[in-house]
């Protein structure tokens, strides 16, 4: 079909009403009409749908728009029948439709009412549909978000690999596949996958100049996002997080905090996501809060923000994610949080998979930790890889790297220490392990191998735990060690390790950004500067309350519990319940007096309390928790419930800890009654009653080291705590 530019306008300005076209889409749809296949790549906002969209409506015949998601066709179809007069213009054909539906569908395209029909590739396989296609006159198909052809994209479906297979079944027509993110790998095995490899490619920029990169570190995020979001009141933003639990718990958050936020989910029915959908496509609510099955193709342009809780799997996810901001070419913020502890529960969701799956997964997981760990420009390195050059001095600070610079160093040295701990250690040890190793702290499986890596245990002790974790990530992205999935994370050599031992060389390493401001931690939390006052009252309140009911001070409450109220003043017993080691049932027990004085005190020194102490929590449904308690009932032992809940004694009886300083009385005298005798139990529980700060390492000093073991310690501890203080 061949017709010109001035005709392509015309049709243009009468059925959407613009007077030009956007970047390359006059060439596109062109191309398309002459009958020619072609590969278009143009971000989110470009415009890609128009590409298909108008050729279909000036075509003989019906266009399939072949796409993944049923609310994405639904969005779609909307859209275009506003152009027209009537419905039957555009259709959808998927499982969401009853006989009598999909009989008025098949009417109207057999009348040639119908020029556009949306498909999902699973409906196409149905022998029923094929038939019946190959009756219709097509005049062409489209297949839309097209990186769910390749592997090496970011939402492979194998369904979609068999496109071709389908098209080719139904009658061969020009195809034009189009997709918001591809790498020049992506690019090419769709292209190969499509036999469409003498199309052209149509390429557009993926500079999006207006959007703001920071990525920040993973600490308070919930109070973080909920000071960030209403920073930014009546804007409309979407959460992403990884798991549909996640989902459901910052929703609630956020609307206990006065938030106008909704959840979306592919756990939730059909009705509510429509509902939540179309509320905030309509401005009905702020904020949708979702796992990535939202956004594809929802077309509300003045998205001003978007917040990543988890890092997604890959760049090209972030890439189409963080792209649904700002496509009116206004203000669009993309806030990550990132901690490289999501990344290694990224990694575990690879086991058990083949081993090409693995190693494709890996490769994109690597290259996200690359793009949160660079001190780059984030523009240039996610342009980069796209295949796309781009100056970071064009930038403009329109990055947190640019706009704050990492510090940098030479890292030769922490390197060679890495790789012989690595070495020494016969590549039997995860990274925790090895860090641990590094600084010298021992635990039960380290100790088991201390003969083997003396010489190296304590060699980087002039360094923080935190400090090698970040070697550990930095090496690991420029592939000088690398993981083992299978094994859940140890850590080998690689060959360019292996070089790097043998022939040490100058690297380059980044200090983290320290975002102790931006993200929230409390001066408390990192033992600097509080009120010294409040705090200094605060202690005389709980000696006094401690002395009245003769308990170890520490027991009402620790002392970073009053580091944390000395800086942020609660005044309700909510706000006290939020306090770092307090909980519902010590704000209960022991808050009261505590609040008076600091509600009296902040109102006699005319204090401004800090915003964020407003920030209301919801009750956490910890199913470790209840499982805890239910088990501790039928009296098994820790070994046993830390078995079956897949835990170490060690974890498990920290997760016991944590549940009894928050207030829940717990028993756990059997246990105690089968490590010690009666006066054991009451000499330590003398102690305790004495005791200023209620440690362990008190109760070293005051017995023999062999009297004790620090498990049978810290059941007595929290046996203690129950009975006297809960």
């Amino acid at each position: 079909m061949s017709i010109s530019s001035e005709t392509l306008h015309k049709n243009l300005k009468e059925t959407f009403g613009f007077n030009s076209f956007k970047g390359q889409q006059e060439q596109i749809i062109l191309n398309l009409l002459e009958g020619n296949d072609s590969m278009v790549i143009m971000p989110t906002g470009g415009g890609k749908s128009m590409c298909y969209q108008l050729p279909a409506l000036m075509s003989d015949g019906l266009a399939i728009v072949i796409s993944p998601l049923i609310a994405l066709m639904k969005n779609q179809v909307d859209a275009i029948r506003t152009f027209s007069e009537k419905e039957s213009i555009a259709h959808v054909l998927n499982s969401s439709l009853s006989k009598t539906q999909i009989n008025i569908v098949k009417e109207d395209i057999l009348s040639g009412k119908t020029k556009m029909l949306y498909v999902a590739p699973e409906s196409l396989t149905k022998e029923e549909y094929i038939e019946f296609f190959r009756s219709v006159k097509i005049s062409f198909f489209a297949i839309d978000e097209a990186h769910c052809i390749s592997e090496w994209g970011h939402d492979f479906r194998p369904e979609y690999r068999r496109i071709r297979e389908i098209i080719e079944n139904i009658g061969r027509k020009p195809i034009i596949a189009l997709t918001a993110t591809a790498t020049p790998k992506v690019r090419h095995d769709i292209m190969k996958n499509l036999n469409t490899l003498e199309g052209p490619l149509y390429l557009d920029s993926f500079n999006r100049k207006n959007l703001f990169y920071d990525i920040r570190s993973k600490h308070d995020v919930e109070k973080e996002m909920i000071k960030f979001i209403r920073q930014h009141s009546g804007k409309s933003g979407i959460v992403y997080c990884l798991s549909r639990k996640k989902v459901e718990e910052i929703a609630e958050t956020l609307q206990v905090n006065g938030i106008n936020a909704l959840p979306y989910h592919a756990g939730l029915d059909q009705k509510t996501r429509v509902k939540n959908q179309d509320a905030f496509i309509m401005d009905d609510c702020d904020i949708i809060v979702a796992t990535i099955a939202f956004g594809m193709g929802i077309d509300k342009p003045d998205i001003r923000f978007v917040i990543h809780h988890d890092i997604p799997k890959s760049l090209e996810g972030f890439y189409q994610e963080t792209g649904r901001a700002g496509r009116d070419d206004g203000e669009g913020i993309l806030v990550t949080f990132y901690s490289y502890k999501d990344i290694e529960k990224l990694e575990k969701f690879l086991s058990g998979k083949p081993v090409s799956e693995q190693e494709i997964g890996r490769q994109l997981i690597m290259e996200t930790v690359s793009f949160a760990e660079t001190a780059m420009c984030r523009r240039k390195y996610l342009l980069h890889y796209f295949g796309e050059e781009f100056d970071s001095e064009d930038c403009g600070g329109m990055c947190d790297n640019c706009k704050n610079p990492k510090d940098t160093f030479e890292g030769k040295e922490f390197v060679q220490k890495l790789l012989k701990a690595i070495e020494v250690s016969n590549e039997t040890f995860k990274a925790k392990e090895v860090a641990k190793i590094l600084i010298g702290e021992a635990n039960s499986l380290i100790n088991q191998h201390m003969s083997s890596i003396k010489e190296v245990f304590g060699s980087g002790k002039d360094k923080g735990i935190e400090f090698w974790h970040a070697v550990i990530r930095q090496t690991y992205v420029q592939q000088i060690i690398t993981k083992e999935i299978e094994t859940y994370g140890t850590i080998k050599l690689t060959d360019k390790g292996r070089e790097f031992i043998k022939n040490p060389k100058n690297i380059t390493l980044t200090e983290d950004h320290d975002y102790s401001k931006t993200s929230g931690i409390s001066d408390s939390q990192k033992g600097g500067s509080m009120d010294e006052m409040l705090f200094s009252m605060l202690k005389k309140l709980r000696k006094k309350i401690a002395n009245e009911q003769t308990l170890p001070p520490a027991i009402i409450f620790q002392e970073s519990s009053l580091l944390d109220m000395s800086n942020n003043y609660p005044i309700t017993t909510e706000e006290m319940a939020q306090i770092q080691g307090v909980g519902v049932g010590k704000a209960k027990k022991y808050g009261d007096q505590f609040i008076l004085l600091i509600d009296k005190y902040v109102k006699e020194n005319n204090i401004e309390r800090p915003s964020d102490m407003v920030i209301k929590t919801i009750v956490k449904k910890s199913t470790n928790k209840v499982y805890i308690i239910q088990n501790l009932d039928k009296k098994l032992s820790i070994e046993d419930i830390a078995r079956m809940k897949g835990l170490s004694s060690e974890e498990l009886i920290k997760e016991i800890e944590t549940i009894v300083e928050s207030g829940t009385k717990l028993d756990l005298q059997y246990m105690l009654d089968d490590m010690m005798d009666d006066y054991e139990q009451e000499d330590l529980f003398e102690f305790f009653k004495e005791s200023n700060n209620f440690s362990l390492e008190e109760v070293r000093k005051e017995f023999d080291e062999d009297e004790f073991s620090d498990e049978e310690v810290r059941i007595a501890r929290i046996q203690f705590i129950s009975k006297v203080g809960n």
